[in-house]
């Protein structure tokens, strides 16, 4: 772990558009300060995007911009692109202007397309930080002009090797500090500690997908003997609490897990999407998993995402279409089977990265200096 000579660097952070942008954002800034409480951060972000409140909340000024990423669906909602993207570059001007930033960090994510175009045109320093397997467009044009890039994965052919470092991602630590055991976890859902439990999680809007899958055979599901704590974000849980009642006391069903550390001690596997920051975390909690990528990602990201794991025998892969046919099988047999279990966890806590935050801000400050 470094330090720097300037003990108040001004540093500048630009990102969003999902939580996989914001989070790793947040991670970095935590860790400055956490080394450097006296340095000065701000937060560049999309206007009316979830950044503009997840920031704040984290405890950080933000500055909008009116950009927006292109819509490859509907070719009339891009017409006015041009405006929002010059519109965009003059207020980073400005924004860089009032703050003269020391070192500028780019987490992906168009919002920070403008902001980091101008720090490098004026010479300041930056850093990209990409989650996926397979890189946005954003850090794909502002790869030229980037000090370095640090990445999740290994040999991603998008990037020049020599700024690349594999550092994984950012994630929050606390969340794998000092878990409780299966039994006092297990307890907070209400479910048998000595049964096996299924945590399924499908982002935070929830996965119809995987929904659907439990929904389909519930009677199948609590006569498994496998129980499962079930995420289902806000569209499908009123929908999903009625089927559930009462009639299964094996089935836990929540609209969001606000104690992730409860649920990851409680499961033995965990079905998930294959987001770039739920797969950073799944290895470094090390239970074995089975990835359903959303087939909408960007560039189909989350299916490379989930591939990389599948190569190195750390993960299981269900496509989304075959979801409803397979969850449920799947998941049983993979509960009541030790030797794959033992397999799976084995290979994906090799992939875990626990110090990756650390490492992204020794490289942010070894730049400063």
């Amino acid at each position: 772990m470094k330090n720097t000579s300037k003990i108040s660097p001004k540093v500048l952070i630009s990102g969003g558009g999902t939580g996989g942008h914001i989070y790793p954002a947040i991670a970095i800034a935590d860790e400055i300060k956490r080394r450097l409480p006296d340095a000065q951060i701000l937060f560049v972000g999309a206007d009316s995007k979830m950044e503009m409140e997840k920031v704040p909340k984290a405890g950080y000024p933000i500055k909008g911009l009116p950009i927006s990423g292109f819509d490859r669906s509907n070719w009339k909602a891009n017409l006015n692109f041009p405006f929002r993207l010059f519109n965009s570059l003059r207020l980073a001007k400005k924004i860089f202007q009032d703050f003269q930033p020391d070192i500028a960090v780019g987490t992906g994510g168009y919002a920070s397309g403008p902001m980091l175009w101008i720090a490098g045109k004026n010479k300041v320093p930056y850093l990209l930080q990409e989650q996926n397997s397979f890189p946005g467009v954003t850090n794909k044009i502002l790869k030229k002009q980037a000090a370095a890039i640090c990445t999740a994965y290994e040999d991603i052919a998008e990037f020049p090797k020599e700024k690349v470092r594999c550092t994984g991602n950012p994630i929050r630590a606390e969340i794998f500090q000092n878990l409780p055991s299966k039994e006092a976890a297990a307890k907070q859902f209400d479910l048998d500690f000595q049964r096996p439990i299924i945590l399924s999680v499908g982002g935070s809007q929830g996965s119809r997908a995987i929904n659907n899958a439990w929904l389909a055979d519930l009677d199948k599901l609590a006569q498994s003997g496998v129980q499962l704590i079930w995420q289902t974000g806000q569209l499908d849980y009123k929908k999903i609490k009625d089927a559930v009642g009462d009639r299964y006391p094996s089935i836990h069903v929540t609209e969001f897990i606000y104690t992730m550390q409860a649920a990851y001690a409680a499961a033995d596997i965990i079905v998930s999407r294959a987001g770039a920051m739920a797969i950073s975390e799944l290895c470094i909690i090390g239970k074995p998993a089975i990835l359903i990528p959303l087939p909408s990602a960007a560039e189909d990201h989350q299916t490379k995402n989930a591939q990389a794991l599948v190569n190195a025998h750390a993960a299981l892969f269900i496509h989304d279409a075959k979801t409803k046919e397979c969850l449920l099988n799947e998941a049983v047999s993979l509960a009541k089977n030790d030797d794959l279990k033992k397999s799976l966890s084995t290979h994906i806590t090799q992939l875990g990265k626990p110090k990756a935050t650390e490492e992204i801000v020794d490289i942010l400050l070894d730049l400063i200096q």
